[in-house]
């Protein structure tokens, strides 16, 4: 026969070891409820620095790759510049056609000008307007050719070989006191194709 002191000696032993027990086992699922949370953090923290090292990557990537144009421009402006171009030099060849997009895109960057393309273009002093084909409606005729197109593109990217000039002139078109205005105020550049290219 137990005595009954070793009996709630046992019922106390017992009820320890169970509460051991069920200690331990919450203590392991704990553990593992905490390996959850970390391995999940751990995942989207991964995830999200993942998305910000591509979006970098993507920035770093247009800046790098993508082309940008050396002034602003708008679909407007894009296209009265190839108008001009194609009106004023749509019979010479590629050089010729690039002097006359570089004078507009120097006046654009001049502060004696205006800031964009189509004011410049449009810009008349005393009234009279800056480029012929606009006076006599030759600008709105033209129809754009391939080359024209390409040769914009390229200036607008930076290609430029005017040498600063802000003004050119078809000598053999310009009025005698036109040419007369040009010679006495301007510096003359260089002629090439059929124009006299001018810087101030």
């Amino acid at each position: 026969m137990y005595s009954k002191s070793n009996i709630l000696l046992f019922i106390a032993y017992t009820v320890c070891a169970g509460l051991l027990i069920f200690s331990r086992r919450y203590e392991v699922q704990a553990e593992s409820v905490d390996e959850q949370v970390t391995a999940t953090v751990t995942a989207v923290t991964e995830r999200v620095e993942l998305e910000r090292l591509e979006s970098l990557e993507r920035v770093i990537t247009y800046n790098t790759l993508e082309p940008r144009f050396c002034i602003e421009v708008s679909e407007k402006d894009l296209e009265t510049l190839m108008k001009i171009v194609e009106a004023e030099a749509g019979g010479e060849d590629r050089k010729g056609k690039l002097l006359v997009a570089n004078v507009v895109i120097n006046r654009v960057k001049n502060k004696r000008f205006p800031d964009n393309v189509t004011d410049v273009v449009y810009q008349q002093a005393h009234n009279v307007t800056q480029f012929s084909p606009v006076s006599n409606g030759k600008i709105d005729q033209v129809t754009i050719s391939e080359e024209t197109k390409e040769v914009v593109f390229s200036a607008l990217y930076g290609e430029d070989i005017s040498g600063g000039a802000l003004f050119f002139m078809a000598r053999k078109y310009a009025a005698p006191e036109n040419a007369a205005w040009f010679d006495a105020h301007l510096t003359f550049l260089f002629s090439y194709g059929g124009h006299d290219f001018y810087a101030r």
